[in-house]
């Protein structure tokens, strides 16, 4: 059964076409990863398909009574709300419907046989959606998701805008699969889950009956829950049938036959036309140059798309900083209530350390605090000689409607618009991408303007909250490669083992932060 038809959807932000005449067809049941690299269009694609943009042209066509939830990347949570009120507003639509019932048994007792037949068979179908999203167990509903996330250890009653990236995901996670919809869409889910949870989301998508669209850059996450990938390409989706690794095994034997095929044709082409050349002008071979040129005239040009431009990362570093780069002495971090232990413990210089473990138990407030962002609630940290720092926050903050160029120029404003545009083309960005605003990047092509800026400026202490959030394979293997590179100190917040793995001396779970750190 089909519960979504694409047909010849094109879409496009100016000069900019982001996708050009795309089909796409979602059958029941199937579990689907949409991949392709920053900026193709998959977070624009799900934009469209849930009526959010308007398309240039085509059709989006979803069958009766389908409810699609999506899990947006760029969700933003309003002040004055509470986990326990976002996580009840999942069920909205069927207050709505419980209002529809009661008018319904109240016109019963005036409407003639015709009528009536019609309103007990909408009252019997009202009846079935209730039943079938737990209508008449809502609280148990929200009580068993908020213990499954963690977030009744937070507080139901905590203002949502309180809390860390990672809490606000996994309350819009929580809140959408209270929802049941029909169809889920998931845009980046794994972005600041903890490793805890992530293991959670992806039992749940195993056994996940309906079908879901899975946009995310986490290749293990992807390779355990999909059967399918829809891959997003220079204005094309193509279908492979499998997982991330399959697909990527079948997608690189097709890339070379078409290479192949490309470099056969390109030289008969060049035969072809030689032959011309040689021979139109001669009365004797004219006609076999004819008939040459007639077979170029109706040659089907075969053309290999354009290669994307990888990102190159290359961390200027400054001077050797002091042997230790901080010590910690007795330090509670938090704001209104403590977030940790008394904590005592220090880093040299050379070091590249990792903090993980579970969304709000303070890592962000840690890092925040060593650099003196956050003051402490007690102790204190004490910070090396010739220290030059570097920091990549969660998110992206300032004005979003500048330009890359503009954004960057206020980083570097001695540097030339050649130095501009070179800097930014280096991490991976095309001319259009850096003319573009800010604010109509994907959160990958946002973070790689980020990173430029960090790259540029002579460090040699990063701390780096979540680096990993939004950025495509190349773009992480990249950063990776950096980041072993570098002859700095390290402070990175991050969920993904294989990421920091390679290259980390020293890795602290946020779990021990009851106990003192050595």
């Amino acid at each position: 059964m089909s519960i979504l038809n694409v047909e010849h959807l094109s879409h496009g932000f100016g000069d900019r076409t982001i996708f050009n005449d795309v089909s796409f067809r979602l059958l029941k049941g199937e579990h689907i990863g949409l991949v392709g690299a920053n900026g193709e269009g998959k977070s624009t694609f799900l934009n469209v398909v849930t009526g959010k943009l308007m398309p240039d042209e085509g059709t989006v066509e979803w069958a009766k009574n389908v409810r699609a939830g999506y899990l947006d990347q760029h969700a933003v949570l309003e002040k004055g709300m509470t986990i326990r009120s976002v996580l009840a507003s999942a069920f909205g639509f069927l207050y709505e419907l419980e209002t529809r019932m009661n008018e319904l048994c109240t016109q019963m007792g005036e409407a003639d046989n015709d009528t009536l037949a019609t309103m007990m068979e909408e009252f019997a179908e009202i009846q079935e959606r209730l039943e079938t999203h737990d209508f008449y167990n809502i609280d148990s509903k929200v009580d068993e998701v908020a213990r499954a996330l963690g977030l009744n250890e937070i507080g139901m009653d905590r203002d949502v805008t309180e809390l860390s990236g990672g809490q606000r995901t996994k309350i819009l996670l929580g809140k959408l699969l209270l929802e049941k919809p029909d169809i889920l869409l998931l845009d980046e889910p794994t972005n600041y889950l903890d490793t805890t949870h992530i293991e959670w989301l992806k039992r749940y998508l195993v056994e996940y009956e309906n079908a879901f669209i899975l946009i995310s850059h986490d290749i293990p996450f992807l390779n355990s829950v999909v059967n399918l990938i829809y891959h997003m390409e220079n204005g094309e989706l193509n279908r492979y049938v499998g997982n991330y690794d399959k697909f990527k095994e079948v997608y690189e034997v097709k890339k070379s036959q078409l290479e192949a095929a490309y470099k056969r044709q390109q030289q008969e082409i060049s035969e072809l036309q030689d032959f011309v050349a040689r021979n139109k002008a001669r009365v004797a071979t004219r006609n076999m140059a004819m008939s040459r040129q007639k077979k170029l005239d109706k040659m089907e040009v075969i053309e290999l798309a354009k290669e994307k431009p990888k990102p190159e990362f290359r961390f200027r570093e400054a001077r050797a900083s002091s042997r230790y780069v901080f010590s910690a002495e007795q330090l509670v971090i938090g704001y209104d209530e403590p977030l940790s232990m008394p904590l005592t413990f220090s880093m040299e210089r050379g070091e590249k350390l990792v903090l993980r473990g579970a969304n709000g138990i303070g890592k962000t407030t840690l890092l925040k605090s060593i650099i003196g962002l956050i003051p402490a609630l007690s102790g204190r940290v004490v910070l090396g000689d010739y220290l030059y720092q570097g920091y990549f926050e969660q998110e992206m903050s300032g004005a979003k409607n500048n330009t890359c160029i503009e954004e960057l120029w206020c980083e570097y404003p001695s540097w030339t618009q050649y130095e501009v545009r070179s800097a930014l083309a280096k991490c991976g960005l095309t001319t259009k991408h850096i003319e573009s605003q800010v604010r109509v990047l994907s959160g990958g092509e946002q973070a790689k303007v980020r990173l430029c800026k960090l790259i540029n400026r002579e460090t040699n202490f990063l701390l780096l909250d979540e680096p990993t959030n939004h950025l495509d394979v190349d773009a992480k293997e990249e950063l990776k490669r950096a980041l072993t590179a570098y002859g700095g100190s390290i402070l990175l917040i991050c969920h993904e083992p294989d990421f920091y793995e390679g290259f980390a001396t020293r890795v602290i779970d946020g779990s021990s932060w009851s106990q003192k750190l050595s």
